[in-house]
C-alpha cells in the first residue's frame, strides 16, 4: 500500500474530525490498532489470544461484541504499552487518568495530546459554554488522577479564566462507606463543603462543576446555597446519578436561579455523552454518545442481547479512536434503551442507575 493511501487512511482517525462513514472509520481504526507498525504493545499482545482476526473478521460495530471485555486488564498494564506505535518512536506523552475505584482497584486510560486538544475544542463549543461569557470555574469534584476535574485545566487555559478546586479523595469515602463508618463519611463531606464555601464566599465563580452527592450536600448549607444562586450561572453535573424528581427538586427548590446541565459516561469511553436538546424538565434526560467514536448498546446482561426500546438493561460501551480502543465494555450501569439520533450508531440511553454489585464487588458511589 502506498504511503499516500496509508496517510489518507490514518487521517480518518483525526480526533478533530467527525467521521462521515462509520464502517470506513471502524476499518481504519482496526487496521491502526492491529497492524504491527501502528498498534499498541497491549493490543498486539492481546490479539495473539483472540480466536479471530480483527482486521479480517470484524466488519461492523455489531461485531465488536466478538472482543473480550479487557478493561479489568487496565488496572495493571503499564501505561506505556497502551500508546499506539503509530504515534512514532518518540510518541508525545499521554495524560493518564484513573477510574474512581467503584468496582475495585482503579483502571487507567490514556488521553493523547491530539485527543485532548480536540476534546477541549468540542467542550468550549458545546452547550456548557454557549450563550454566556467565559468565567471562573469551581471544580467541586475529584481531581488528582480523575478526568472529571482535570480537563478544566485546559479549558481555563483556552479561555483565560481561573479554575478553583477542592481536595477530594473519592476512594477514601468509598472505603469509609464500605466499613459502615457513617459519622466519618459525614465529617469528610463537611470538610469538602467547608472548602467549597470558602471559595464561593471569596471568589468570583460562574460555573460550578460537581457531582449529585455533593450538590445535594450543598443544599444542607443555606449560606452555600445562597452563594451558588447569586454567583453561579451554570451547574454542570455528572459522575453519579439523579432521578427526575431529584433533578426537579434541586432545580426548583434549591437552585432556581441557576441553569443545570449534565453529561453521562465513564473514563473508559474518554468522552461522555451529552444531553439531547428539546426535552422538558419532566422528562428523563436522554444521553446521545458521540457516535461512531463512542457507541452504546443496552443489553440483557445474562445473554448479551439487546433489550427492547423503552426497556432497562445493562450498558455496553465501545470507544474506538486513534489513541485508544476499548470495545465491548459491560459497564456498572443499567439504563433505559432509547433509539439513537438519525445516523447514529447504536443506542442512546436515559435514566442511568448503578447496579448493586458488579463482578462480585458492591457498587459504592460515595461522593462521585
Amino acid at each position: 500500500m502506498s504511503m499516500a493511501v496509508e496517510k489518507q487512511r490514518w487521517e480518518l482517525l483525526d480526533p478533530a474530525i467527525d467521521p462521515a462513514d462509520p464502517d470506513e472509520y471502524l476499518r481504519a481504526a482496526l487496521r491502526w490498532h492491529f497492524d504491527e507498525r501502528t498498534g499498541s504493545p497491549f493490543w498486539l499482545r492481546r490479539a495473539k489470544r483472540l480466536d479471530f482476526d480483527p482486521m479480517r473478521d470484524v466488519h461492523t460495530f455489531a461485531d465488536l461484541r466478538m472482543f473480550p471485555n479487557v478493561v479489568d486488564e487496565l488496572r495493571t498494564v503499564p501505561v506505556e504499552d497502551l500508546i499506539p506505535r503509530g504515534y512514532g518512536p518518540k510518541a508525545p506523552a499521554p495524560r493518564v487518568f484513573e477510574s474512581g475505584g467503584t468496582t475495585g482497584a482503579p483502571k487507567r486510560a490514556i488521553l493523547m495530546p491530539d485527543w485532548i486538544e480536540a476534546a477541549v475544542d468540542r467542550m468550549v463549543r458545546g452547550p456548557q459554554f454557549a450563550g454566556r461569557e467565559p468565567g471562573n470555574i469551581l471544580v467541586f469534584t475529584p481531581t488528582g488522577p480523575h478526568k472529571i476535574g482535570c480537563m478544566y485545566d485546559y479549558i481555563v487555559e483556552r479561555q483565560n479564566t481561573i479554575k478553583f478546586c477542592v481536595d477530594m479523595d473519592p476512594r477514601w469515602v468509598k472505603k469509609l462507606v464500605s466499613r459502615g463508618l457513617t459519622d466519618e463519611v459525614e465529617a469528610y463531606v463537611e470538610h469538602l463543603l467547608d472548602q467549597a464555601e470558602h471559595i464561593m464566599s471569596t471568589q468570583r465563580v460562574g460555573l460550578l462543576v460537581t457531582t449529585p452527592p455533593m450538590l445535594r450536600a450543598c443544599t444542607r448549607r443555606p449560606r452555600l446555597t445562597e452563594l451558588i444562586n447569586s454567583k453561579v450561572e451554570l451547574i454542570f453535573w455528572g459522575g453519579a446519578h439523579l432521578t427526575v424528581d431529584e433533578r426537579f427538586e434541586l432545580q426548583h427548590e434549591f437552585f432556581p436561579d441557576v441553569r443545570m446541565l449534565s453529561r453521562y459516561g465513564s473514563l473508559m469511553i474518554l468522552e461522555s455523552a451529552g444531553e439531547r436538546p428539546g426535552l422538558s424538565q419532566d422528562d428523563d434526560i436522554i444521553y446521545d454518545p458521540r457516535s461512531p467514536v463512542v457507541t452504546f448498546q443496552v443489553v440483557e446482561p445474562a445473554t448479551g442481547e439487546p433489550v427492547g426500546h423503552g426497556q432497562r438493561g445493562q450498558v455496553v460501551m465501545n470507544h474506538v479512536s486513534k489513541g485508544m480502543f476499548l470495545p465491548n465494555n459491560l459497564e456498572r450501569d443499567t439504563a433505559i434503551r432509547v433509539a439513537g439520533l438519525p445516523g447514529q450508531v447504536g443506542d442512546s440511553v436515559s435514566a442511568p442507575a448503578p447496579v448493586d454489585t458488579f463482578d462480585g464487588e458492591k457498587v459504592i458511589e460515595g461522593v462521585y
